[in-house]
Parts: structure tokens; C-alpha cells; sequence
């Protein structure tokens, strides 16, 4: 089955990691959290996912920024600073031995165990729980070259004021239902509009058009502020490269001449296909170009970035 810009081949390495509970290493088969947890009865806590390269987690400050603004966004206590959480996420990957390179990281921050299944936060009786799980795990070649198709589904970014898509909470709910609709039309993500019916983002990613020597991508009103997005963005206005944050519609799409999509496990990874219109047979020259940029841009932040 499809599995778009999160496909990887799998890693035997991986049954044997090990991963950080509330500050505790402990043997993948024996990770668990409690039934009573927030994370799993209501979705209730928010998460990143994390690159590393060269021994360095990639844009870590930007990471941990997004994390605790989201936290303290619903009123949740992490209960550790950035700074013990950074050094959290590194004891981890020592303590695997070997993760320099080729490793993904998803970070989980719940609200905490409640005393009984109900929604109000006055029932948590524990601290939050923090879960760091790294594997080895990277994005496949044929992907990050050939690209992927997506399709546009009915299910809409929400507007703010029902769950405000800016929050990177553990409710996806939304995105694994366009994901669903998508994959059942033989595409690999889903295209998702807004409550306007203007593009924009993916069920997993951020997505951008190529016209006329210009990038563009939505207003980003109705999304997740990406890491791999703003970055992006930055690449363009830093190489002399036009870019737009702007409302454009799937007419726009379909006549583009080439189109991506970003995130942090694949970077940027071409689009060739959006609802069965053909854009370009596999990458094109602008996302090529971004490509190396963006590699450029992951070595530079490493360099620059000391580990505790």
C-alpha cells in the first residue's frame, strides 16, 4: 500500500530500540503507556517529529519552540524545560549506541493520566507524559526523486475556531480520514483545501506550486506552521527566488509546472500527479534546485548546533 512521503524500508535495528518514557529508556516490546493516559482516550497532548543528521537533531530550537507554544497553547505543563527535554532527546539516542544518521525521532507530550475516561483536565492525576521514539528510519530514494500523486478529498482544513489547525496536537483524526479518502483513489497523500475551497496542505505535509519561475504556496492560515515549510520559504527568498504565501485554487494547481510537497522526514519530495493531471514525469528543475538548498541548509544548522 501507498504510504506517500513516509514510505521507508524497514530496519531489523528497530526492534531492538530503545524508548524514553518520563525519562526512563525501556525495550520497544515493553514501551506502554497506561489505558488512562490523555494520548490515548482523548487525543489530548501535542508531538514532534524530529530529523537527525550528523549526530545533531536538525532545527531543534524551532522544534522546541512549536512544542511549548502548542503546550502552553491548551493550557498544558510539560514539566520540564527545553533544555532538560533536549538533553532528554539526546540521552536517548546514546543510549541506542549508534544513531548519527538515517534516524527519525517522534516526540509525544500528553496532558497525563486521568483518574477516569472523561474529557475536563481536572481529572489528571499525574504529571504529562513524555514519550521520545526514535528509529532508524529514512525516506526512500525512488521517492524523494520520482515523487508522488496526490488527490484532493472532501475533508476540509477546520476553521480555528472549531480545532485550530496551527495546533500539532495528537488529535489527527481529519488528516487519517483524507488520508483514507486518498489512498482509496490510488493516490499516494491527500490535497486538502480550506473551508473556502483554496489549497491548503496535505494530510501529512505542506504543498507548493511551481509557475512561471514562481513558488508559491497558501496563506498559511489554515495549517500547521511547518519547520521543512518556513524553511523553504526562507531557501527561495535567500536565493533570489520569488515566493508567495497566497490563496490559489486547484486550477492553479492543475495548470502548474511542477509542484512539491515538505516535511521533516523527506524534506521536499516532488508531486507528479494531482487528481489523474499530469505535472511533470519526476522531479523538475525548481525542485531539484530546492533540494540541494535544502541539504545545504541541513548541514549548515548541524555545524552550527553544539548537543548537550
Amino acid at each position: 500500500m501507498a504510504k506517500g512521503t513516509h514510505d521507508y524500508h524497514q530496519d531489523a535495528r528497530n526492534a531492538d530500540v530503545l524508548i524514553n518514557i518520563n525519562g526512563t529508556n525501556v525495550p520497544r516490546a515493553e514501551a506502554m503507556v497506561s489505558v488512562f493516559d490523555s494520548g490515548f482516550m482523548l487525543g489530548d497532548g501535542v508531538w514532534e517529529g524530529l530529523r537527525v543528521h550528523q549526530g545533531r537533531i536538525v532545527f531543534l530550537d524551532r522544534h522546541m519552540d512549536r512544542l511549548y507554544e502548542g503546550a502552553k497553547a491548551i493550557d498544558m505543563d510539560i514539566g520540564i524545560a527545553p533544555e532538560e527535554m533536549e538533553r532528554r532527546l539526546y540521552d536517548t539516542l546514546d543510549a541506542n549506541g549508534d544513531m548519527e544518521e538515517g534516524v527519525h525521532i517522534r516526540l509525544m507530550v500528553t496532558r497525563g493520566i486521568r483518574s477516569t475516561p472523561y474529557q475536563d483536565p481536572r481529572v489528571i492525576i499525574s504529571p504529562a507524559t513524555v514519550v521520545i521514539v526514535p528509529e532508524y528510519k529514512e525516506p526512500l530514494p525512488a521517492t524523494v526523486e520520482q515523487g508522488i500523486r496526490l488527490f484532493t478529498v472532501h475533508v476540509r482544513r477546520g476553521d480555528p475556531a472549531v480545532q485550530d489547525p496551527k495546533l500539532n496536537s495528537h488529535s489527527k483524526l481529519n488528516c487519517i480520514t483524507a488520508c483514507i479518502q486518498a489512498t482509496k483513489a490510488g493516490a499516494d497523500e491527500a490535497l486538502m483545501l480550506d473551508p473556502h475551497g483554496f489549497v491548503a496542505t496535505c494530510n501529512s505535509t505542506h504543498f507548493f506550486i511551481v509557475r512561471k519561475g514562481e513558488v508559491w504556496t497558501s496563506s498559511g492560515d489554515y495549517c500547521l506552521g511547518g519547520i521543512t515549510r518556513a524553511t523553504v520559504i526562507e531557501l527561495c527568498r535567500e536565493a533570489g527566488i520569488p515566493v508567495f504565501e497566497k490563496n490559489f485554487s486547484l486550477t492553479d494547481v492543475y495548470g502548474a509546472d511542477e509542484a512539491f510537497v515538505t516535511g521533516t522526514f523527506a524534506g521536499l519530495v516532488p508531486v507528479t500527479d494531482v487528481d489523474g493531471r499530469s505535472l511533470t514525469a519526476a522531479r523538475g528543475p525548481m525542485v531539484e534546485r530546492l533540494q540541494e538548498l535544502y541539504k545545504a541548509k541541513l548541514a549548515t544548522d548541524v555545524a552550527g548546533r553544539a548537543r548537550p
